[in-house]
């Protein structure tokens, strides 16, 4: 069934109203017409059953009827820290780091990025990987959509991923903690951890300064096992693992 996504304020009356690139989609792409059926989720993990009844020039009106909490956000808010990998390898993490359920992805310069931020470019390219991830989430069947920030320094990276409850910080040095035995203690308190940050470097991994100040911020460092992956494949493994750690098992 058709998912699409709304906020709050486009519900009244036991209706919602879908304006923008969703209504036109209804419209003209899918040719849909009153009395098929759509879910639509309000970002705030509340799923709903529609019947579409109302179409105009730039909106579309739908009846609820029904309305459920959404089985299929993870347990715990996982921010991912992904440093800026070459070529078109940041829109793999996105779709899948949403895939995997992801809460928000900000990508950020690191010492060793090839790629460097273009302020001139860097609105549309937020526009566009914010698209990349409001399509992840309808495919996979979330509530809500992951945001994808700007792009952040190093600095800024630092500040942030520091206060979350737990940060995993993947490095390929020494050090290191493996991931499955840092996952066991902290999803096996009884409580899982409200926010988990995790922090992926680009190609050419981090600097030795850079490790020791997220070492010094409260950082886990944590190793991801005796293979050496990829960037654009090392935020979905460290997901997945969180995902079978939280939800799985």
């Amino acid at each position: 069934m058709p998912r699409f996504f709304i906020r709050q304020n486009q519900i009244e009356d036991n209706k919602i109203k879908i304006i923008g690139e969703d209504a036109r989609h209804i419209s003209r792409s899918l040719r849909m017409a009153a009395g098929e059926h759509i879910t639509v989720c309000d970002m705030q993990s509340n799923e709903y059953d529609c019947v579409l009844r109302e179409f105009g020039e730039s909106e579309v009106v739908a009846e609820i009827l029904d309305m459920r909490e959404s089985e299929n956000e993870p347990p715990c808010y996982i921010k991912l820290y992904q440093a800026l990998p070459k070529g078109d390898k940041l829109d793999t993490v996105i779709q899948k780091a949403v895939e995997c359920g992801v809460g928000e992805i900000i990508p950020f310069e690191s010492e060793r990025c090839v790629v460097r931020m273009k302020p001139e470019a860097e609105e549309k390219k937020t526009q566009r990987r914010n698209r990349i991830a409001a399509e992840a989430a309808k495919q996979c069947g979330r509530s809500a959509i992951p945001a994808v920030s700007a792009t952040v320094g190093f600095n800024d990276m630092l500040s942030g991923a520091a206060r979350s409850e737990v940060c995993l910080f993947c490095y390929e040095g020494d050090g290191t903690k493996p991931l499955g035995v840092i996952l066991k203690e902290v999803c096996s308190r009884g409580e899982l951890p409200k926010s988990i940050s995790v922090v992926i470097g680009s190609e050419g991994g981090f600097s030795l300064g850079e490790a020791a100040r997220c070492r010094d911020a409260g950082m886990i460092m944590t190793g991801l096992g005796k293979r050496i992956l990829r960037t654009e494949t090392a935020s979905g493994f460290v997901l997945s693992c969180i995902c079978c750690f939280s939800e799985l098992l």
